[in-house]
């Protein structure tokens, strides 16, 4: 859709229209259509891998509704958390310090610096940097504000979301931010869809290309892959938050595509899970911890350009596992884990046959009869990797 159609649509739209899910008003605004649950088709994992791989459907085109987590789902959940928290709250320190020694200077209250998460794994990220960024306790307060849209692969950031966040902010920067990498993808997605104002002449190209006129600005908790220009670490580790999903994501769905003509991508709100809902919970906990910490932050290294660190361990899967679709391949800890609720796996690839990091794919392993081979150093940084079952013969 051109861009003149795009600004129609995103001025039919007021921000104050939206809500934050389960997080809290001052936490985030999410750009997304909320829709019933009813209003969309809750699609069978095996029927929706089958239309996925045959090219009949777009992943994003349906869904599978999800359900409450285990029992021991929530208690490695808990584990990882207690696990985990003090490094995340540092990160977060770390991530918000380099940031404002970045931005310092560029913003205002009246041009505050925008924070644009990408649903659904950036979004608990993005509330605890916006938590940071505005507490004014701290040595790297900024002026921020905080909003969720969707990506999807294959069909780009959502044009409407974005253009109401450019009408409403015509002279902030803004930064994208995501939980992790797993093999780029979603890097370059975003890239594609932000090459339109890469043009200097472009009137949002400072919006975007802030740190030069390639520097995609993405902002990631953990960066295996090598391509955020902004990351706490490149290590694949038990990110609490990369567990669960809506239930730890603000109640939201994994993003719907809709053409942009038509608005705004959509989402569900699963209001049937509340009584299992982390969204706030874990936001406070780490929120708790980034105040008490006793070490000063540090300034973190940017990148100008993509480095691809893991190419050549996708590459290898690939041909031993005889992929010719590299969506098949799912590594990280995190989208290993999320493939094996989400999807219909293979098998799981470990790094390590007991690493403490990848207790539940273990778990969920046995509990699906799902095989696991240990690969050890050749999957290294990834500690886990899902390959996806082949459901017809395009590889």
């Amino acid at each position: 859709m051109n861009a003149i159609n795009q600004d129609i649509t995103a001025n039919k739209l007021t921000l104050d229209e939206f809500g934050s899910g389960s997080y809290l008003a001052s936490d985030v605004t999410v750009l997304l259509n909320i829709v019933d649950r009813n209003a969309v088709a809750d699609v069978p994992v095996a029927q929706k891998e089958a239309l996925i791989q045959s090219g009949q459907r777009h992943y994003s085109d349906m869904i599978t509704l999800e359900g409450a987590p285990s029992a021991m789902h929530e208690q490695l959940y808990k584990q990882a958390l207690a696990q985990g928290t003090q490094r995340i709250a540092t990160d977060i320190a770390n991530l918000a310090y380099t940031l404002h020694q970045t931005f310092q200077h560029t913003v205002t209250v009246e041009q505050p610096f925008i924070l644009v998460s990408l649903v659904r794994a950036g979004l608990p990220v993005g509330v605890l940097l916006q938590r940071a960024l505005i507490d004014s306790n701290s040595n790297y307060d900024l002026p921020s504000v905080h909003y969720g849209i969707s990506i999807i692969r294959d069909r780009g950031l959502d044009p409407v979301a974005l253009q109401m966040i450019l009408n409403e902010h015509p002279n902030s920067p803004i930064v994208f931010v995501d939980g992790w990498t797993g093999k780029g993808a979603i890097y370059q997605e975003l890239a594609t869809s932000l090459a339109p104002f890469s043009d200097p002449n472009h009137p949002n190209f400072a919006n975007i290309f802030h740190q030069g006129k390639e520097v995609i600005p993405l902002l990631t908790l953990a960066d295996p892959a090598g391509v955020a220009w902004l990351a706490a670490s490149e290590d694949d580790w038990l990110i609490p938050s990369g567990l669960l999903n809506s239930t730890v994501s603000g109640l939201i769905s994994r993003s719907l595509y809709t053409e942009p003509q038509e608005g705004l991508h959509r989402s569900v709100f699963y209001d049937d899970l509340v009584a299992y809902d982390h969204s706030l919970a874990f936001i406070g906990r780490i929120d708790s911890a980034r105040q008490q910490l006793s070490m000063s932050p540090q300034r973190l290294q940017t990148f100008k350009q993509p480095r691809y660190t893991t190419q050549s361990t996708i590459d290898m899967l690939a041909t031993r596992y005889q992929i010719s679709n590299r969506n098949r391949i799912k590594p990280t800890i995190a989208e290993a884990t999320r493939a094996i609720l989400r999807r219909d796996p293979e098998c799981v690839l470990l790094a390590n046959a007991d690493h403490p990091d990848t207790a539940l794919l273990r778990h969920l392993c046995a509990e699906r009869d799902i095989n696991i081979v240990i690969l050890g150093g050749k999957i290294l940084p990834y500690q886990a990797v899902t390959i996806i079952k082949q459901r017809n013969t395009n590889n």
